[in-house]
């Protein structure tokens, strides 16, 4: 009993939101700063980096003002993340497969795995907001 109310309280909404702003902020970093000084370890060019790091930048604004929302409008925030994160997941693919011969080992490996993050993040997103148990 005590484990199910640890996965409630640590997949809440307003966590998952926290989760989901902080995990952008990191993608933005790492795509907007840190990757575009490996840009040659890596193999994405950087204007493409760039491109992908705006995106985890409007989601980082979208968390926080969905966070300072009420629990009545959280199950269709939730959904609106949870959808824009595989939106996202398509244009990272999209950019990696277009410029598939550039990308190195490294890059591939960094991109798959954010992919593999953000996709999951986002199923639980769409999970947590079908079940609308929603509290504060």
């Amino acid at each position: 009993m005590h484990t199910l109310k640890f996965f409630d309280d640590l997949f809440s909404p307003k966590k998952l939101l926290i989760i989901d702003g902080l995990g952008a902020l990191l993608s933005a970093f790492l795509l907007g700063v840190v990757l575009v000084r490996f840009e040659s370890q890596v193999g994405m060019p950087r204007n493409s980096l760039y491109v992908l790091a705006a995106f985890p930048c409007i989601f980082a604004i979208y968390d926080l003002i969905s966070y300072f929302q009420g629990p009545q409008k959280w199950g269709k925030l939730l959904q609106g993340i949870a959808w824009a994160n595989l939106l996202y997941c398509c244009l990272s693919i999209g950019f990696a497969i277009y410029h598939f011969h550039q990308l190195t080992r490294l890059g591939w490996v960094y991109f798959l795995g954010e992919l593999a993050i953000v996709a999951a993040l986002a199923t639980l997103e769409l999970k947590v907001a079908r079940e609308g148990r929603f509290r504060l």
